[in-house]
């Protein structure tokens, strides 16, 4: 492995966790601007041009705010929870193909931090890891509302993760790989999106994908209305912030994931045919996969300030009794249609 090689992955390393971290910023802003607008009002518009420093004074607040550990708390617990839960949130996104090779010189540089051939089991196993810090958090507050919302988070996690992992299987039937570079490569072509062979096992992945992110109309280990706070209701300071980052960043590589998974990642209609230079493709390509990603986070905000939240009943009969039923059957539906295609196609 030469020096070069190791230098490109820290530049991409960087470069890909700088990116993570902004669009998680500025999520925030984005958040107060929709629900603004849904609203009729402006939203945030004092700090900067159009509230544009918003999400940096916000960050400002953060470090500069009073840190505060609960007296019954376990100090170390405590700091490790957010800590945990935002290693998690950067790291899951090491496996996705932001674009294809882009060439400088004689050198060919791929736009993925690590092509493993079990990407999405990486993926899987490191979300699987994040609810940890959520529980750590909740547990180690001493706080009777914050035990219940890390008890909520952990049992919504089993609960969605199943239906998660069953309609990963269906396309994975389809993809015969388990090589996130391999499913977003073979989606060139408007055609080839995997959306039009699994619709039901996107949506089915969506949904799941709310309730992994504790998002509206899943966000029962916060609902403020009935747990103050939530398993982060004892965090002040920065740590309270990287609970808050990590939800975001955690909606971004969920958009990622659905972008490149179903809606075919970098490729985009007749890229092929536009009769530009490689690099130029690959450039177009990553703007292609972010406005992809831009347009979930878009429609994860609207759905925010559209559906209502779930009594907790609800969410564990839609997760147990609905999504796990349904992603069964597709996999079985997936299976028939794959058996009837070899033998008489």
């Amino acid at each position: 492995m030469d020096t070069a090689f190791i230098l490109e992955k820290l530049i991409l390393v960087v470069v890909v966790f700088v990116v993570t971290l902004v669009i998680a910023m500025y999520s925030t802003l984005a958040e107060r601007k929709i629900a603004g607008f849904m609203q009729d009002r402006h939203g945030p518009d004092r700090a900067g041009l159009f509230g544009i420093l918003q999400p940096l004074c916000d960050g400002g607040k953060f470090f500069f705010k009073e840190e505060i550990i609960p007296a019954g708390a376990h100090k170390a617990l405590f700091i490790l929870g957010p800590t945990l839960a935002i290693i998690t949130a950067c790291i899951s996104s090491a496996v996705i193909p932001w674009g294809q090779t882009l060439t400088i010189g004689d050198r060919a540089i791929s736009l993925q931090v690590a092509d493993v051939n079990i990407g999405i089991l990486y993926v899987f196993g490191v979300i699987a890891l994040g609810v940890y810090g959520i529980m750590l958090g909740g547990w180690a507050s001493n706080n009777k509302f914050s035990l219940m919302g890390a008890i909520r988070a952990a049992s919504q996690s089993i609960s969605y993760e199943i239906a998660m992992g069953l309609s990963i299987i269906a396309l994975l039937m389809v993809t015969e790989t388990l090589s996130i570079g391999e499913i977003v490569a073979d989606q060139s072509g408007f055609v080839n999106w995997n959306i039009w062979v699994q619709p039901l096992g996107f949506l089915i992945f969506m949904t799941c994908a709310f309730a992994e992110c504790n998002r509206v109309p899943f966000d029962l280990p916060e609902c403020e209305t009935e747990l103050v706070g939530g398993y982060h209701t004892e965090y002040s300071s920065m740590k309270l912030g990287l609970y808050m980052f990590s939800e975001y960043i955690n909606m971004f590589v969920s958009s990622s994931l659905m972008a490149a998974l179903y809606f075919g990642g970098y490729n985009f209609p007749f890229m092929h045919d536009l009769g530009l230079s490689e690099n130029w493709i690959t450039i177009l390509g990553v703007i292609a996969f972010f406005l992809k990603i831009f347009g979930f986070i878009f429609f994860f905000m609207w759905i925010r300030w559209t559906l209502p939240r779930f009594r907790y009943d609800q969410l564990m009969n839609l997760g147990w009794k609905m999504l796990i039923p349904l992603a069964i059957a597709n996999i079985v539906l997936t299976g028939i249609i794959t058996i009837l295609k070899d033998t008489y196609f």
